[in-house]
């Protein structure tokens, strides 16, 4: 499949977002506070929920592993897309695009099963309270932690693999911000279809299998919660579901409509737009929307701003 007059490409130029200097200091300054935000909201999560006793359930375990994933996820993409808005030459080797294609992959799998974690313990805490804290020993959650990542691991293996042995002896413009599996399947200089395929069947069975979960959890969670009697209990359950379901939300919608479309119906410019939402804005939403929406959560970061003000005056 490569001609002669083709040489093998070595590294890659990231197309990147804009092309015009103003909107690269606009979008520059809007991408370094958003990623300042993720690290410290993310960080600050993390840290609350260790030093709080009341946070050490499996709900906040599993929380302060997504915090620590959205991190690594943010940080991934987010400093080199940062650095490409002012370089001349927005070039990445090719050993380096497939090195961050495989820890994006790994990490957006992670977090795609712990949202499904997140949903089972949540189905237990509210259907089956009494066995909770069998069910959802430190035991047991730790082998969940510890399957998701390496699912994301294996996962990231097997997807880059595939891609990374595709002859790329074209054009080396990646008409993307980062090295993502569909702009490079575009770059292939060879029939990409099974490729595309096997793609699309791992993205698929991840998205769907772990969604399939979440709408299972939710739908006995709902039925218990309509037959409660207590309006305060109901209320309750609500308010610790509201959060979660949120951010299932906004990050499912943006990667069902990034990886599971049909090729056919594929636009690079309208991926670019929703990659900037779960690779960037989505990591940052994530403590928030947990924060805001979490009495609980609240109640200790008010507690922890207390006792810093009571030590600063003695």
């Amino acid at each position: 499949m490569i001609g002669k007059n083709y040489t093998l490409q070595t590294e890659f130029i990231l197309l990147g977002l804009a092309d015009t200097l103003e909107l690269q200091i606009i979008l520059f300054l809007l991408f370094f506070v958003i990623y300042i935000f993720t690290v410290l909201g993310n960080v600050g999560m993390i840290l609350l929920i260790r030093i709080n006793s009341r946070l050490h359930t499996p709900m906040y375990f599993f929380l302060a592993n997504l915090s620590f994933v959205d991190v690594c996820y943010s940080s991934t993409i987010t400093p080199k897309m940062l650095t490409d808005f002012f370089s001349e030459e927005k070039t990445i080797s090719f050993a380096g695009c497939f090195l961050q294609m495989y820890f994006f992959i790994a990490l957006a799998t992670t977090e795609c099963i712990l949202f499904g974690l997140m949903a089972y313990d949540r189905y237990v805490a509210i259907c089956n309270p009494l066995l909770y804290s069998v069910i959802m020993s430190r035991t047991v959650c730790l082998r969940m932690a510890a399957g998701a990542f390496t699912a994301g691991l294996l996962n990231s293996v097997v997807n880059t693999s595939y891609v990374s042995i595709m002859p790329f002896c074209g054009s080396n413009v990646i008409h993307h911000f980062f090295c993502d599996s569909p702009p490079l399947f575009k770059l292939a200089c060879s029939d990409t279809h099974l490729n595309e395929s096997i793609f699309s069947t791992f993205a698929g069975v991840n998205l769907i299998g772990v969604l399939l979960v979440v709408l299972t959890s939710y739908s006995y969670i709902l039925f218990s919660i309509f037959r409660m009697h207590s309006g305060e209990g109901r209320k309750r359950a609500f308010s610790t579901c509201a959060s979660h379901l949120t951010a299932i939300i906004l990050f499912y919608a943006t990667s069902i409509y990034t990886y599971l479309r049909p090729s056919y119906n594929y636009s690079l410019n309208q991926d670019k737009v929703a990659s900037v939402f779960y690779t960037v804005v989505i990591p940052m939403l994530n403590p928030l929307i947990y924060s805001l929406r979490n009495k609980e959560v609240k109640k200790a970061l008010w507690n922890v701003i207390i006792r810093k003000r009571i030590s600063s005056f003695l």
